[in-house]
């Protein structure tokens, strides 16, 4: 990604300090499941270990741990029975999930071979879940339990912590990046309206605004040479262009000096989200700008950072929230319905991510006039297969708290729109009629986010890593 953050986990594992001077033999086969355990876990994260704990003392070491490393995230891992004071003092200054891994590691007894320590070293799991779990629901602490077995392999318990993994990465982007809004939001959109405080304050996310007449100039100082050669070919390999084109075209090269301009901006600001409107007179440097913007902040899209156009802050969210977690995320809304076809049909003009355009290649028109906005320059079009989609709102309460609201469906082959807008064939589980009329009650805002495959599950891990309320409207 162009702007690159690791998410932070906490690790720890508990096992009753009464066992150990009983049972000797139980410190390294404990040793070394922990080892074993930590070593499945994602290499996309950075681990911060707590180690074994044994005491409240070891909790509370693993605890001040934690918060200094500000982790995004703390998986346990529970051994054998443990007292819940081994839990608590560790995460009880935490305001992150504790998601309590509960892997036995043989997956049946040798009933008449099992003597206490074995029973208690490898065939224990149960037993402390539902005291941990009642301790943390006291302390207000927001949790999960994934239960599997170790021996054999389990790949459900290696999709569940993969999947939290990748939820723990949205809140790390959002409280290790910024968001820049530059202008304002489509004048009236105000379900887009925002307080940027009350964002900081919500989901961690700081916001940095920029005047138009701050970017009129970002590409002043890209002199042409090798680095724009590259940056050309990129964008034509990238995309189709309407009509054709080479790297030895100007407007391809303008087009890459200001994606390199932008590239900079990003990096130089730790910008991960982008929300964006021009409602100027598109005239001398302005008119340039604006018409480079949607193949200019389709490349940043490809690169990890969400742009949204009509300065939707809560949809950049949503994008990138996708982005992280799926490896897609493409701006929507709804255009259309084929009453005869039973299907929504789906989409937004503006930048895109190339990734989701698997159909086929992305193409890029020019032209005169951009509907509802100011000015005209170059469209971008995607194409996103057919076969499984997720749709994903950030909307708010009259009390400003945030929900997500989620729906799954499945992209159809069939006609689409052409006039430069991506846009899909999404069948729904509830038909497109119940479709419209559950989405639209939830309060979505007209903007959606879409990712190929199905990420419900993982949406509402970031919902509760995030304690953002999730909606899902169908599977």
């Amino acid at each position: 990604m162009l702007v690159e953050t690791t998410a932070r986990v906490g690790v720890f594992s508990i096992a009753l300090g009464a066992y150990l001077p009983q049972f000797p033999q139980l410190v390294p086969e404990f040793e070394q499941q922990y080892a074993q355990f930590k070593a499945t876990l994602p290499q996309t994260v950075e681990l911060v270990d707590g180690g074994l704990v044994t005491t409240k003392e070891q909790a509370m070491a693993a605890g001040d741990a934690f918060r200094a490393a500000d982790v995004d995230l703390v998986i346990l891992q529970m051994l054998t029975y443990a007292t819940s004071y081994n839990v608590l003092p560790a995460v009880r200054d935490l305001d992150v999930p504790v998601v309590i891994v509960n892997v036995q590691k043989r997956r049946a007894p040798d009933y008449a071979a099992t003597d206490i320590p074995t029973w208690l070293g490898e065939l224990y799991a149960c037993g402390a879940v539902g005291e941990a779990v009642a301790d943390l629901e006291r302390a207000g602490k927001r949790h999960a339990v994934i239960t599997g077995v170790v021996e054999g392999g389990d790949p459900e318990v290696a999709r569940e912590l993969d999947a939290w993994c990748r939820a723990a990465q949205v809140r790390r982007r959002l409280r290790r990046t910024n968001i820049a809004q530059i202008g304002r939001p489509y004048p009236g959109m105000m379900d887009l309206y925002i307080d940027e405080t009350n964002l900081y304050n919500r989901l961690g996310l700081y916001t940095k605004q920029f005047d138009w007449e701050q970017m009129w100039a970002i590409a002043d100082d890209v002199a042409d040479g090798p680095e724009v050669d590259a940056k050309a070919r990129e964008i034509l390999d990238t995309f189709d262009v309407e009509g054709g084109a080479s790297i030895s075209d100007e407007p391809i090269r303008e087009m890459a000096r200001y994606v390199l301009a932008f590239e900079r901006w990003a990096r130089d600001e730790q910008l991960a989200l982008v929300a964006s409107h021009y409602n100027g007179f598109a005239q001398g440097k302005a008119g340039v700008l604006d018409s480079m913007l949607i193949p200019a902040f389709s490349m940043l899209i490809k690169q990890g950072v969400a742009c949204a156009v009509e300065g939707d802050m809560k949809v950049a969210i949503a994008m990138s929230i996708l982005k992280t977690i799926a490896g897609t995320g493409q701006l929507s809304e709804m255009y259309s319905i084929d009453f005869d076809e039973d299907v929504c049909i789906i989409g937004h003009s503006g930048s895109g991510d190339a990734d989701i355009s698997r159909a086929r290649k992305p193409t890029m028109k020019i032209v005169p006039v951009f509907h509802g906005k100011t000015g005209g320059g170059y469209l971008t079009q995607f194409y996103p297969p057919a076969g499984p989609v997720t749709y994903l709102a950030l909307t708010q309460d009259a009390d400003g708290r945030f929900k997500f609201v989620v729906a799954e469906g499945e992209n159809q082959e069939g006609p689409i729109f052409t006039f430069g807008d991506t846009n899909m064939r999404t069948r729904f589980s509830i038909g497109a009629r119940e479709f419209v009329n559950r989405w639209s009650e939830a309060g979505p805002t007209h903007h959606m986010a879409a990712a190929i495959g199905r990420h419900a599950d993982t949406i509402c891990k970031v919902g509760k890593i995030l304690d953002v309320p999730v909606e899902i409207v169908c599977r």
